[in-house]
C-alpha cells in the first residue's frame, strides 16, 4: 500500500519517499540483525536530508506491528526524526502496536509513550481494527479503506465446468496464523463430507518447520495429488490464478492484520470468499452476501461454508456481490482520494 500510496497523482499533495528496506524477506521480518541497525541509521539519515533537500513539513509514518524488535525500531526512528516536522501522520497498517508498551521494561515505556505520542493524524484501515491512534492521543483520528487497482480483464477468467473439482485458493504467507493449517483441515473435512475440489496454496513458508508440519499432514491424509504449493508469484501470474480459482478461502488470525489486501483481489476477480470475524477482515467480506465469515481457528466451519458453495448459483451471486462492494469501497482511485483529502486536511 505504501507503492501504491506513492501513485498518487495530485496537484495539492507532493510525496517524497524515504524507503524503509529493513527485511529482505518474511522469514527476516520481526528479527534482529545487526544489518538491521545498520539500514536503521542509514535511514534517520536519508530523512534529515529529505528534510532539508524538500523543506517537507509532514512526517508520514507506518507503525510496526505489536513485536518487540520492530517497536524498537519504531522508537529509534520516530524519537529521531519526528521532532523535525511540524505535524506526524502515522498510518497503522499493522494493527495493536499501542497495547504493546506494557510488554517493554519499564526504562522504555517513556521512549514509547514520546515516540508516538499525539501525532496529527492517525489512520486505520478498518474500523475493526485496534484503536492505536486513539490510545496515542492523535489529534485527528480517521479511517481509510485500502484499495488496488482493478485487474479485471488483464488475465482469462475460468470458473469449474460442470462435473469438475473446484478449485480453492490461499495466497498470503505461508504462517500458521494465516490460517494455513485451518484450509488444510477444512479442505480434508470437506472431502470427506463429498466436496469435489482442489487447493493451491500460494504463498512463502514463513519457516521450514512449519512447511513440514503441512507437508507431513498432507501426506498423512492423502491429500498430495489434490494440493499444490504453487511458491511466491507476481504480476499476471498471481492474477491468473485468482482469476481461475472457484473460492478464495483466507481464515486468517493473524497477529498485525488489519485488512487482509488478498481479499480485494479475489473480489476484483468475482470470486466468493470465506474468511474470519477477524479485525478489519469483515470491513471488506460481507457475510451471507460476498462471501461467509466464520470465527476464527474454526475448520470445520470452513469446511461447511466450502460445501456451502459448492452451489454455482450461490458462488455466481456471491462473486458479482463482492465485485460490485470493490467497485464501489476498494478501488485505488477510491484510496487515493481518501488519503489526498486527509492529507490536505492537515492544514485547514
Amino acid at each position: 500500500m505504501i507503492a501504491r500510496l506513492l501513485e498518487l497523482k495530485s496537484d495539492r499533495v507532493r510525496l517524497f519517499h524515504v524507503r524503509l528496506a529493513y527485511s529482505d524477506d518474511i522469514g527476516s521480518v520481526g528479527k534482529f540483525a545487526f544489518r538491521k541497525v545498520l539500514i536503521l541509521f542509514a535511514t534517520i539519515g536519508r530523512v534529515w536530508w529529505a528534510r532539508l533537500r524538500h523543506g517537507t513539513t509532514v512526517l508520514y509514518y507506518p507503525p510496526s506491528g505489536p513485536s518487540k524488535v520492530p517497536v524498537l525500531r519504531d522508537l529509534a526512528f520516530l524519537l529521531a526524526t519526528r521532532w523535525l516536522f511540524s505535524k506526524l501522520v502515522l498510518h497503522f497498517h499493522a494493527g495493536g502496536v499501542s497495547g504493546f508498551g506494557v510488554q517493554l521494561p519499564a526504562f522504555l515505556r517513556p521512549l514509547f509513550r514520546l515516540a508516538y505520542a499525539v501525532p496529527d493524524l492517525a489512520i486505520r484501515t478498518a474500523p475493526q481494527n485496534p484503536d492505536d491512534g486513539a490510545a496515542f492521543g492523535a489529534r485527528r483520528n480517521v479511517v481509510v479503506p485500502n484499495g488496488v487497482e482493478d485487474m479485471r480483464g488483464t488475465v482469462p477468467e475460468r470458473t469449474a465446468a460442470a462435473g469438475e473439482p473446484l478449485t480453492i485458493l490461499f495466497t498470503g504467507v505461508m504462517t500458521e496464523t494465516k490460517g494455513v493449517m485451518v484450509v488444510l483441515e477444512a479442505f480434508r473435512s470437506a472431502l470427506a463430507q463429498g466436496l469435489d475440489a482442489r487447493v493451491e496454496l500460494m504463498g512463502k513458508w514463513s519457516d521450514e518447520a512449519f512447511r513440514e508440519r503441512c507437508e507431513a499432514y498432507v501426506a498423512q491424509h492423502g491429500l498430495g495429488e489434490r494440493v499444490s504449493y504453487l511458491g511466491v508469484l507476481s504480476g499476471r501470474e498471481k492474477f491468473a490464478r485468482f482469476a481461475a480459482c472457484d473460492i478464495f478461502c483466507f481464515p486468517s488470525f493473524y497477529e498485525a492484520e488489519t485488512f487482509g489486501l488478498v481479499l480485494l483481489e479475489a473480489m476484483q476477480f468475482a470470486k466468493p470468499v470465506v474468511s474470519t470475524v477477524w479485525r478489519g477482515i469483515p470491513s471488506v467480506v460481507t457475510d451471507q452476501h460476498s462471501g461467509f465469515l466464520v470465527p476464527v481457528q474454526q475448520p470445520e466451519a470452513v469446511a461447511s461454508r466450502l460445501l456451502a458453495l459448492r452451489d454455482p448459483e450461490l458462488r455466481h451471486r456471491m462473486g458479482q456481490e463482492g465485485r460490485r462492494i470493490f467497485e464501489r469501497e476498494f478501488t485505488l482511485n477510491a484510496f487515493h482520494h481518501h488519503m489526498e483529502q486527509e492529507f490536505i486536511g492537515l492544514f485547514p
